[in-house]
């Protein structure tokens, strides 16, 4: 009886060895874990299961990991885009299920970022563009020339709509500004004093340690240096037509899918309605929206518009989702996996 028992007993004592002994990082891999994943980031069957084809077509070692890392999710849109694009594919159910991944990789990248932040006025960088207000009344814009231990030193605030300037000396100040891949601040100071630092007219500011966090970032932006043509629209509806005449010549220099900052020639003003229109992967594209802020340089007579996109097309937001992420035309090694995808068609069928 003892034997048999014994008998018994050894596999149910093998699995736990098995388990207790399992190497050190190996993760599990369970088509039923990578399902389970995948129905809770929001995908379809179907679409789990293209997604996992192809974490086993690259060999990744924990399949799972593609839903939580974005660059391994990375690898999966850029496998499926150049797949779309070897067979031609431009069928909505395909769109849409590219622009899921993309909104997915952007969450998880932005949840990343979040409780990223700075806490003083120390923590500023030079250069940061300002925008100082005075109790409440007009705007002017400064940056930060540099930030000692004692007081933040800024250009002297200046309007270009405005003549005359206040005495600075004294004053309470609301400094807002935007911080590149973070959020935005603000904080209240006073003015200590106005000096000349290396022949620029400045003012030393008292530093805050309660910085207020206002709007976080919602987008992802990719650094650019595209030429575009600009127009001014007339109207105030939205217009994705694209123009056979060319508008005022521009520079994108960052493009995400909620917007765009854009280079001109001269002065411009806030709140007017833009479209542009440029090129990617070849293809041109346009997409119009309201500039929301302008930062002038008189040295250079440019003005760097700040735009807020108008709803995009699902298409062109795949586009620009695609340009942000690197998932570009030259990237063509698809081949082999539209290849194993026709054959796995043909062994269902």
């Amino acid at each position: 009886m003892m034997v048999y028992i014994l008998m018994a007993l050894v596999p149910a004592l093998a699995i736990v060895v098995f388990i207790l002994h399992r190497p050190a990082g190996s993760s599990p891999n369970s088509r039923m874990l990578f399902y389970a994943k995948g129905k809770a980031a929001g995908f379809s069957r179907k679409e789990i299961g293209v997604l996992r084809r192809i974490a086993v077509r690259d060999e990744m070692g924990d399949q799972t990991a593609v839903f939580g890392d974005p660059e391994l999710l990375g690898r999966c849109i850029r496998t499926l885009v150049q797949t779309m694009r070897a067979v031609g594919d431009r069928d909505p159910a395909g769109q849409d299920f590219l622009a899921r991944l993309y909104e997915y990789r952007k969450k998880i990248e932005l949840g990343a970022g979040q409780g990223q932040g700075i806490t003083s006025s120390r923590q500023m960088s030079e250069g940061q563009n300002l925008r100082v207000v005075i109790g409440n009344s007009a705007m002017y814009y400064a940056k930060v020339i540099r930030s000692g231990w004692d007081y933040l030193l800024i250009t002297r605030p200046a309007n270009p709509k405005l003549t005359t300037a206040p005495s600075w000396l004294g004053q309470k100040l609301a400094i807002y500004f935007w911080r590149e891949e973070d959020a935005g601040y603000v904080f209240d100071c006073e003015v200590l004093d106005e000096v000349y630092f290396k022949g620029i007219a400045a003012i030393q500011v008292s530093h805050s340690l309660s910085l207020f966090r206002t709007q976080k970032r919602k987008s992802i932006r990719a650094k650019t240096h595209k030429p575009a043509y600009l127009y001014i629209l007339k109207g105030g509806g939205a217009s994705t037509k694209l123009e056979a005449a060319p508008g005022l010549k521009s520079i994108v220099e960052d493009l995400s899918d909620t917007g765009c900052a854009v280079t001109i020639g001269g002065k411009a003003n806030p709140g007017m309605r833009v479209k542009l229109q440029f090129s990617l992967n070849r293809a041109p594209l346009s997409m119009s929206g309201v500039v929301r802020s302008v930062d002038f340089t008189e040295g250079t007579n440019r003005s760097l518009l700040h735009i807020e996109a108008d709803p995009i097309e699902q298409e062109t937001k795949n586009a620009i989702f695609g340009e942000v992420f690197g998932v570009r035309s030259q990237d063509e090694d698809f081949i082999s996996f539209h290849l194993a995808e026709q054959e796995l068609r043909k062994k269902r069928d």
